[in-house]
This record gives structure tokens, sequence and C-alpha cells, in this order.
């Protein structure tokens, strides 16, 4: 590490990078597998947050209570690596740590599953799309942008509810003195955005075979990619990393090698 790496921002996505799902998807397939499927073959016709926000009121008809939703997200699959991981961050002496957590999951979703797994009050803040519990039971979500409102003017191909990279640069503005450096930990396409907003002395720990290695190598470079990128397929590597490329020590100065496997990206999973 770096010897004036005094303060450091860590910014994870949540679905298939902080966690080893997608919250959208898990819910239905456990609950109501129909309505999983019925939503692929709806996802290239209704905005994602809408069809998710349609799927959960669906769901609600059909006397699925807020206990079930909930317990079907603390079993979610978040592997013990990554828990370690963040926790042995966050209580390292140096650098100091700021968690800051920027998805397109939803609020109850990602409190609820940080909560189970003791990671709640590490975040500072955590920016995605507002969900709430009503009185029946309907677990009601919105976008985070209201769609009948100003729109974000992001033009790299963020989804309507929300641009990461706006939120990025929002956050940092509210959090002032700047960072030493920032670590955004993502996995799909719609995080390439927010690095792209990212220093030569900035880092991205970028999930392998998914939608934001993708974008990397295809437009990387057309389009100013300046921070320092690493690749990782398992928890087990975020965690081991942690002593030489996000915490004290050198950096690896080669990334593990994998085979050649088919892209995945959200919302485009079969």
């Amino acid at each position: 590490m770096a010897p004036d790496i005094q303060r450091q921002l860590v910014v994870f996505d949540f679905d298939w990078s902080m966690a080893d799902q997608d919250t959208d998807r898990w819910i239905f397939e456990v609950l109501a597998p129909d309505i999983r499927r019925k939503m692929k073959s709806l996802k290239d016709d209704v905005q994602w947050t809408d069809l998710v926000a349609q799927s959960l009121e669906e769901l609600h008809s059909r006397g699925k209570t807020r206990e079930d939703i909930e317990n079907t997200l603390r079993i979610m699959p978040f592997h013990p690596a990554m828990v370690r991981a963040i926790s042995n961050l966050k209580n390292a002496a140096s650098p100091i740590t700021t968690f800051f957590c920027l998805s397109n999951a939803n609020s109850v979703f990602i409190s609820t599953i940080l909560e189970s797994k003791g990671l709640i009050d590490v975040f500072e803040e955590i920016i995605t799309n507002p969900a709430s519990f009503e009185p029946s039971g309907l677990l009601k979500l919105r976008r985070r942008i209201d769609p009948t409102g100003p729109q974000h003017l992001c033009k790299v191909g963020c989804s309507p509810n929300m641009c990461k990279g706006e939120e990025l640069e929002a956050f940092l503005a509210r959090h002032q003195p700047a960072y030493d450096r920032i670590i955004y930990v993502g996995d799909g396409a719609n995080d390439f955005c927010p690095i792209l907003r990212m220093r030569s002395q900035d880092m991205v720990l970028c999930r392998r075979f998914r939608g934001l290695e993708r974008r990397i190598a295809q437009e990387g470079e057309k389009e100013g990619l300046k921070c320092e990128v690493r690749y990782w397929a398992g928890a087990w590597e975020v965690e081991e990393g942690n002593g030489e490329s996000v915490g004290a020590g050198k950096p690896r100065t080669q990334a593990i090698t994998y085979p050649t496997c088919e892209y995945m990206d959200h919302p485009h999973l079969p």
C-alpha cells in the first residue's frame, strides 16, 4: 500500500458483487417461480424496476407476506468470505475505510440481508431504489429517479432509474475532503459509468464473466478509463486480497486467469 493512503472509500454494488445472487430474481425464484419466468418474458418491454414492483404486487395478491419475503432474503447466498473481508477491512487500523453501497436493487432487500449478516452499520450510505412495506404487507417499490420528474443525463448507458456515476460523484461531494483512494467492487454493465469517474490512483475490483468485464474490454480504452482494474471470481479472492491490494502490503502485479465463460449480466440473465 502506498504510504500516503490514509483515507479510502470502498464502493460496493450489491447483486453478484457483495452478494452471490440477484435479489430481484431470488425472491421470485423461491416464492413464485412462475412470476420469475414471466418477468423474463417481459424484461425487454417493461423498465426493470417497474417490472419488479409490478411482480411484488402480484406476489402480495397471492398471499405472500412480509415474513415470507424477509425470510427468503435471509437465506439468499452470501459468501462468508465476503462478510469477513468487509468486517476485517472496517476494523483495520489503517487505512481508515468508509463503505458505500450503490445498487439497483432496493432498500428493503439490501437492508434485510445486511442486517442478517451483521453488516448494516458498516455502510455510511446505501443508495438504491426506495422500498417499504405497507400495513397490508405489500412491499411497495419505486424508482430512485421518478419517471415523471427530471431525468439523469448519463450518456454511457445507465438504466433510467439511476445513474451510478452521478450518484458516486454526489456522494464524494457530500463527503469532503477527497479520499486518497476509491475502490469499486462491481460486476454489471451499469457499474461501468461510475468507474469512468475514478482517478488513476483508484481501483476497480471487477467480478469475472459478467457485464462489467465485457464493457471494460470493449469500451474502457475508448472511454478513457483511468483506474487500475483487478479481476476476481470468488469472494475468497476479495478476502485474501485485502492484505495486498485493498489493505496493507504490496498490490498483486498479475491477475488470476480463468477459462473462457459466457458473459452474464443483470437484467439479462435467463
